[in-house]
Protein backbone atom coordinates (compact mmCIF):
# COMPACT_ATOMS: atom_id res chain seq x y z
CA UNK A 1 0.00 0.00 0.00
CA UNK A 2 2.82 2.44 0.83
CA UNK A 3 4.46 1.78 -2.52
CA UNK A 4 1.14 2.33 -4.28
CA UNK A 5 0.47 5.61 -2.44
CA UNK A 6 3.99 6.88 -3.15
CA UNK A 7 3.68 5.99 -6.83
CA UNK A 8 0.30 7.71 -7.12
CA UNK A 9 1.68 10.73 -5.29
CA UNK A 10 4.50 11.11 -7.82
CA UNK A 11 2.03 10.78 -10.70
CA UNK A 12 -0.19 13.40 -9.05
CA UNK A 13 2.74 15.81 -8.74
CA UNK A 14 3.52 15.38 -12.44
CA UNK A 15 -0.13 15.96 -13.38
CA UNK A 16 -0.27 19.03 -11.11
CA UNK A 17 2.77 20.54 -12.82
CA UNK A 18 1.24 19.93 -16.25
CA UNK A 19 -2.13 21.40 -15.22
CA UNK A 20 -0.70 24.51 -13.57
CA UNK A 21 1.59 25.08 -16.55
CA UNK A 22 -1.46 24.92 -18.82
CA UNK A 23 -3.32 27.36 -16.55
CA UNK A 24 -0.35 29.74 -16.60
CA UNK A 25 -0.12 29.64 -20.40
CA UNK A 26 -3.86 30.25 -20.76
CA UNK A 27 -3.74 33.21 -18.39
CA UNK A 28 -0.84 34.65 -20.38
CA UNK A 29 -2.82 34.34 -23.62
CA UNK A 30 -6.13 35.88 -22.57
CA UNK A 31 -7.55 38.12 -25.31
CA UNK A 32 -7.70 41.08 -22.89
CA UNK A 33 -4.63 42.24 -21.05
CA UNK A 34 -5.76 42.52 -17.43
CA UNK A 35 -2.29 43.71 -16.50
CA UNK A 36 -2.77 46.68 -18.81
CA UNK A 37 -6.19 47.39 -17.29
CA UNK A 38 -4.77 47.38 -13.76
CA UNK A 39 -1.90 49.60 -14.86
CA UNK A 40 -4.36 52.14 -16.29
CA UNK A 41 -6.43 52.10 -13.10
CA UNK A 42 -3.39 52.63 -10.89
CA UNK A 43 -2.00 55.34 -13.16
CA UNK A 44 -5.35 57.16 -12.93
CA UNK A 45 -5.49 57.00 -9.12
CA UNK A 46 -1.77 57.36 -8.37
CA UNK A 47 -0.19 60.19 -10.35
CA UNK A 48 3.32 59.46 -9.03
CA UNK A 49 3.83 56.83 -11.73
CA UNK A 50 2.88 56.79 -15.37
CA UNK A 51 0.92 54.05 -17.09
CA UNK A 52 4.09 52.59 -18.60
CA UNK A 53 5.84 52.56 -15.21
CA UNK A 54 2.94 50.68 -13.64
CA UNK A 55 2.79 48.29 -16.60
CA UNK A 56 6.51 47.51 -16.39
CA UNK A 57 6.30 47.01 -12.61
CA UNK A 58 3.30 44.68 -12.82
CA UNK A 59 4.81 42.64 -15.64
CA UNK A 60 7.99 42.25 -13.60
CA UNK A 61 6.13 41.27 -10.42
CA UNK A 62 4.00 38.66 -12.18
CA UNK A 63 6.72 37.61 -14.66
CA UNK A 64 4.60 38.56 -17.67
CA UNK A 65 7.67 39.75 -19.55
CA UNK A 66 9.43 36.39 -19.24
CA UNK A 67 9.08 33.36 -21.50
CA UNK A 68 6.40 30.82 -20.69
CA UNK A 69 8.70 28.29 -19.05
CA UNK A 70 10.80 30.86 -17.23
CA UNK A 71 7.71 32.74 -16.06
CA UNK A 72 6.03 29.54 -14.90
CA UNK A 73 9.11 28.42 -12.98
CA UNK A 74 9.26 31.79 -11.22
CA UNK A 75 5.52 31.66 -10.39
CA UNK A 76 5.72 28.03 -9.22
CA UNK A 77 8.78 28.79 -7.08
CA UNK A 78 6.89 31.56 -5.29
CA UNK A 79 3.77 29.37 -5.02
CA UNK A 80 5.68 26.54 -3.34
CA UNK A 81 6.75 29.04 -0.67
CA UNK A 82 3.12 30.09 -0.19
CA UNK A 83 3.50 33.43 -1.96
CA UNK A 84 0.77 33.88 -4.59
CA UNK A 85 1.04 37.64 -4.72
CA UNK A 86 -1.50 40.32 -3.89
CA UNK A 87 -5.07 40.11 -5.08
CA UNK A 88 -5.74 42.96 -7.50
CA UNK A 89 -9.43 43.12 -6.66
CA UNK A 90 -9.34 42.65 -2.87
CA UNK A 91 -6.08 44.59 -2.31
CA UNK A 92 -4.83 41.90 0.09
CA UNK A 93 -2.48 38.93 -0.20
CA UNK A 94 -4.21 36.07 -1.98
CA UNK A 95 -3.68 33.67 0.92
CA UNK A 96 -5.22 36.18 3.36
CA UNK A 97 -8.37 36.45 1.25
CA UNK A 98 -8.50 32.67 0.99
CA UNK A 99 -8.23 32.17 4.77
CA UNK A 100 -11.00 34.70 5.39
CA UNK A 101 -13.46 33.18 2.90
CA UNK A 102 -12.82 29.42 2.83
CA UNK A 103 -14.57 28.55 6.09
CA UNK A 104 -17.97 29.79 4.92
CA UNK A 105 -17.77 27.39 1.98
CA UNK A 106 -16.50 24.55 4.18
CA UNK A 107 -19.40 24.89 6.64
CA UNK A 108 -21.96 25.22 3.85
CA UNK A 109 -20.68 22.23 1.92
CA UNK A 110 -20.17 19.97 4.94
CA UNK A 111 -23.81 20.50 5.91
CA UNK A 112 -24.82 19.72 2.34
CA UNK A 113 -22.55 16.67 2.22
CA UNK A 114 -23.95 15.13 5.40
CA UNK A 115 -27.58 15.79 4.48
CA UNK A 116 -27.27 14.46 0.96
CA UNK A 117 -25.74 11.20 2.27
CA UNK A 118 -28.41 10.83 4.96
CA UNK A 119 -31.18 11.38 2.40
CA UNK A 120 -29.83 9.82 -0.81
CA UNK A 121 -28.45 6.47 0.39
CA UNK A 122 -31.61 5.33 2.25
CA UNK A 123 -33.74 6.41 -0.74
CA UNK A 124 -31.52 4.46 -3.13
CA UNK A 125 -31.68 1.35 -0.94
CA UNK A 126 -35.46 1.69 -0.58
CA UNK A 127 -35.91 2.02 -4.33
CA UNK A 128 -33.83 -1.12 -4.97
CA UNK A 129 -35.63 -3.19 -2.35
CA UNK A 130 -39.01 -2.07 -3.76
CA UNK A 131 -37.97 -2.49 -7.39
CA UNK A 132 -40.70 -1.67 -9.93
CA UNK A 133 -43.11 -0.65 -7.19
CA UNK A 134 -44.80 2.72 -6.81
CA UNK A 135 -42.14 3.69 -4.28
CA UNK A 136 -39.38 2.85 -6.74
CA UNK A 137 -41.00 4.89 -9.50
CA UNK A 138 -41.52 7.89 -7.20
CA UNK A 139 -37.92 7.86 -5.96
CA UNK A 140 -36.59 7.41 -9.50
CA UNK A 141 -38.74 10.29 -10.73
CA UNK A 142 -37.52 12.48 -7.87
CA UNK A 143 -33.89 11.68 -8.63
CA UNK A 144 -34.39 12.54 -12.32
CA UNK A 145 -35.98 15.86 -11.36
CA UNK A 146 -33.09 16.78 -9.07
CA UNK A 147 -30.58 15.95 -11.78
CA UNK A 148 -32.44 17.96 -14.42
CA UNK A 149 -32.97 21.21 -12.48
CA UNK A 150 -30.48 23.99 -13.28
CA UNK A 151 -29.01 25.57 -10.16
CA UNK A 152 -30.01 29.13 -10.97
CA UNK A 153 -33.58 28.08 -11.85
CA UNK A 154 -34.18 26.23 -8.57
CA UNK A 155 -32.53 29.01 -6.56
CA UNK A 156 -34.72 31.68 -8.13
CA UNK A 157 -37.88 29.63 -7.54
CA UNK A 158 -37.06 29.16 -3.86
CA UNK A 159 -36.13 32.81 -3.45
CA UNK A 160 -39.37 33.92 -5.11
CA UNK A 161 -41.58 31.64 -2.97
CA UNK A 162 -39.88 31.67 0.42
CA UNK A 163 -38.26 35.11 0.35
CA UNK A 164 -40.30 37.41 -1.87
CA UNK A 165 -43.80 35.98 -1.34
CA UNK A 166 -43.73 34.36 2.10
CA UNK A 167 -40.87 36.33 3.62
CA UNK A 168 -39.66 33.32 5.62
CA UNK A 169 -36.00 33.59 4.65
CA UNK A 170 -33.70 36.43 3.52
CA UNK A 171 -33.32 36.97 -0.21
CA UNK A 172 -29.53 37.01 -0.10
CA UNK A 173 -26.59 37.77 2.14
CA UNK A 174 -25.11 36.09 5.21
CA UNK A 175 -26.10 38.28 8.15
CA UNK A 176 -28.95 40.54 9.24
CA UNK A 177 -28.65 44.28 9.80
CA UNK A 178 -28.52 43.88 13.57
CA UNK A 179 -26.08 40.99 13.48
CA UNK A 180 -23.39 42.77 15.50
CA UNK A 181 -25.82 43.37 18.40
CA UNK A 182 -26.65 39.66 18.78
CA UNK A 183 -25.02 37.34 21.28
CA UNK A 184 -22.48 34.83 19.91
CA UNK A 185 -25.18 32.17 19.87
CA UNK A 186 -27.59 34.58 18.19
CA UNK A 187 -25.00 35.42 15.55
CA UNK A 188 -24.52 31.72 14.80
CA UNK A 189 -28.30 31.29 14.47
CA UNK A 190 -28.46 34.35 12.21
CA UNK A 191 -25.85 32.92 9.83
CA UNK A 192 -27.57 29.51 9.93
CA UNK A 193 -30.86 31.20 9.08
CA UNK A 194 -29.28 32.75 5.98
CA UNK A 195 -27.78 29.37 5.00
CA UNK A 196 -31.12 27.52 4.85
CA UNK A 197 -32.05 28.20 1.23
CA UNK A 198 -28.50 27.70 -0.15
CA UNK A 199 -28.27 24.35 1.67
CA UNK A 200 -31.68 23.28 0.32
CA UNK A 201 -30.54 24.11 -3.22
CA UNK A 202 -27.26 22.20 -2.86
CA UNK A 203 -28.88 19.15 -1.24
CA UNK A 204 -31.76 18.98 -3.72
CA UNK A 205 -29.43 19.11 -6.70
CA UNK A 206 -26.94 16.58 -5.31
CA UNK A 207 -29.14 13.72 -4.09
CA UNK A 208 -30.28 12.52 -7.52
CA UNK A 209 -26.98 11.12 -8.71
CA UNK A 210 -26.22 9.34 -5.44
CA UNK A 211 -29.75 7.89 -5.26
CA UNK A 212 -29.44 6.35 -8.72
CA UNK A 213 -25.91 5.10 -8.05
CA UNK A 214 -26.93 3.50 -4.75
CA UNK A 215 -30.02 1.91 -6.32
CA UNK A 216 -28.02 0.43 -9.20
CA UNK A 217 -25.38 -1.06 -6.92
CA UNK A 218 -27.95 -2.35 -4.44
CA UNK A 219 -29.83 -4.14 -7.24
CA UNK A 220 -26.59 -5.73 -8.44
CA UNK A 221 -25.83 -6.97 -4.92
CA UNK A 222 -29.38 -8.26 -4.36
CA UNK A 223 -29.11 -10.38 -7.51
CA UNK A 224 -25.84 -11.97 -6.37
CA UNK A 225 -25.54 -15.68 -5.65
CA UNK A 226 -24.63 -15.25 -1.99
CA UNK A 227 -27.80 -13.22 -1.38
CA UNK A 228 -29.92 -15.98 -2.88
CA UNK A 229 -28.02 -18.50 -0.76
CA UNK A 230 -28.67 -16.49 2.40
CA UNK A 231 -32.37 -16.32 1.62
CA UNK A 232 -32.48 -20.05 0.87
CA UNK A 233 -30.94 -20.74 4.29
CA UNK A 234 -33.81 -18.89 5.93
CA UNK A 235 -32.00 -15.68 6.89
CA UNK A 236 -34.53 -12.96 7.64
CA UNK A 237 -35.10 -10.40 4.89
CA UNK A 238 -34.12 -7.50 7.15
CA UNK A 239 -30.76 -9.13 7.90
CA UNK A 240 -30.22 -9.93 4.22
CA UNK A 241 -30.85 -6.28 3.31
CA UNK A 242 -29.16 -4.51 6.20
CA UNK A 243 -26.26 -6.83 6.95
CA UNK A 244 -25.27 -8.61 3.74
CA UNK A 245 -26.49 -6.45 0.85
CA UNK A 246 -26.08 -2.95 2.29
CA UNK A 247 -22.49 -3.46 3.46
CA UNK A 248 -21.38 -4.57 0.02
CA UNK A 249 -23.33 -1.76 -1.63
CA UNK A 250 -21.29 0.74 0.37
CA UNK A 251 -18.03 -0.39 -1.25
CA UNK A 252 -18.49 1.50 -4.55
CA UNK A 253 -20.52 4.23 -2.84
CA UNK A 254 -17.63 5.05 -0.49
CA UNK A 255 -15.28 5.49 -3.43
CA UNK A 256 -17.69 7.99 -4.99
CA UNK A 257 -17.97 9.89 -1.72
CA UNK A 258 -14.18 9.99 -1.47
CA UNK A 259 -14.13 11.92 -4.71
CA UNK A 260 -16.37 14.58 -3.18
CA UNK A 261 -13.44 16.22 -1.40
CA UNK A 262 -12.98 19.01 -3.97
CA UNK A 263 -16.59 20.12 -3.61
CA UNK A 264 -16.25 20.46 0.18
CA UNK A 265 -13.49 23.05 -0.07
CA UNK A 266 -13.83 24.58 -3.53
CA UNK A 267 -17.16 26.25 -2.85
CA UNK A 268 -20.40 26.19 -4.82
CA UNK A 269 -19.74 29.08 -7.18
CA UNK A 270 -23.21 29.42 -8.71
CA UNK A 271 -25.16 28.91 -5.48
CA UNK A 272 -22.89 31.18 -3.43
CA UNK A 273 -23.11 33.86 -6.10
CA UNK A 274 -26.90 33.71 -6.35
CA UNK A 275 -27.30 34.02 -2.57
CA UNK A 276 -24.20 36.23 -2.11
CA UNK A 277 -22.66 33.86 0.39
CA UNK A 278 -19.12 35.18 0.78
CA UNK A 279 -17.43 31.81 0.45
CA UNK A 280 -14.52 30.86 -1.76
CA UNK A 281 -16.83 30.16 -4.73
CA UNK A 282 -18.40 33.63 -4.73
CA UNK A 283 -15.01 35.21 -4.05
CA UNK A 284 -13.42 33.44 -7.00
CA UNK A 285 -16.31 34.54 -9.22
CA UNK A 286 -15.71 38.16 -8.23
CA UNK A 287 -11.98 37.76 -8.84
CA UNK A 288 -12.48 36.25 -12.30
CA UNK A 289 -14.97 38.89 -13.46
CA UNK A 290 -12.63 41.65 -12.25
CA UNK A 291 -9.60 40.16 -13.98
CA UNK A 292 -7.82 39.29 -10.75
CA UNK A 293 -5.07 37.12 -12.24
CA UNK A 294 -3.19 36.29 -8.98
CA UNK A 295 -6.30 35.05 -7.19
CA UNK A 296 -7.60 33.21 -10.26
CA UNK A 297 -4.27 31.41 -10.65
CA UNK A 298 -4.32 30.44 -6.99
CA UNK A 299 -7.95 29.23 -7.11
CA UNK A 300 -7.45 27.10 -10.22
CA UNK A 301 -4.28 25.55 -8.78
CA UNK A 302 -6.14 24.90 -5.52
CA UNK A 303 -8.93 23.15 -7.44
CA UNK A 304 -6.40 21.00 -9.29
CA UNK A 305 -4.77 19.92 -6.00
CA UNK A 306 -8.15 19.05 -4.45
CA UNK A 307 -9.13 17.00 -7.49
CA UNK A 308 -5.91 15.00 -7.44
CA UNK A 309 -6.20 14.40 -3.68
CA UNK A 310 -9.81 13.28 -4.15
CA UNK A 311 -8.84 10.75 -6.84
CA UNK A 312 -6.05 9.39 -4.63
CA UNK A 313 -8.50 9.06 -1.72
CA UNK A 314 -10.90 7.12 -3.96
CA UNK A 315 -8.24 4.54 -4.78
CA UNK A 316 -7.15 4.19 -1.15
CA UNK A 317 -10.71 3.93 0.18
CA UNK A 318 -11.57 1.26 -2.37
CA UNK A 319 -8.64 -0.84 -1.20
CA UNK A 320 -9.58 -0.27 2.45
CA UNK A 321 -13.31 -1.07 2.28
CA UNK A 322 -13.02 -4.01 -0.12
CA UNK A 323 -10.81 -6.82 1.27
CA UNK A 324 -10.88 -8.51 -2.14
CA UNK A 325 -8.76 -5.73 -3.57
CA UNK A 326 -5.03 -6.28 -3.25
CA UNK A 327 -2.50 -3.81 -4.51
CA UNK A 328 0.85 -5.28 -5.46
Amino acid sequence: MRKFIFKRFLISVFILIAVTLLIYVLMRNLPTSYVSSIARQRAATDKTKSYQDWLDELEEIYHMDDGYIEGYVNWAGEAVRGNFGESWHFKQPVTTVFKDKIWYSVVLNIIQFVLHIVIAIPLGVKAAVKQYSRTDYMITFLSLVTISFPTFFLAEILKYIFSTKLGWFPLYGMISRNHEFFSPFGQALDISYHFVLPVVVLVFLSIGGLVRYTRTNMLEVLNSDYIRTARAKGVSESRVINHHAFRNTLIPVVTILGGSLPSLFSGAMITETLFQIEGIGYTSYQAMTQGDVPFTMFYLAFMAILTLVGILMQDILYAVVDPRVRIS
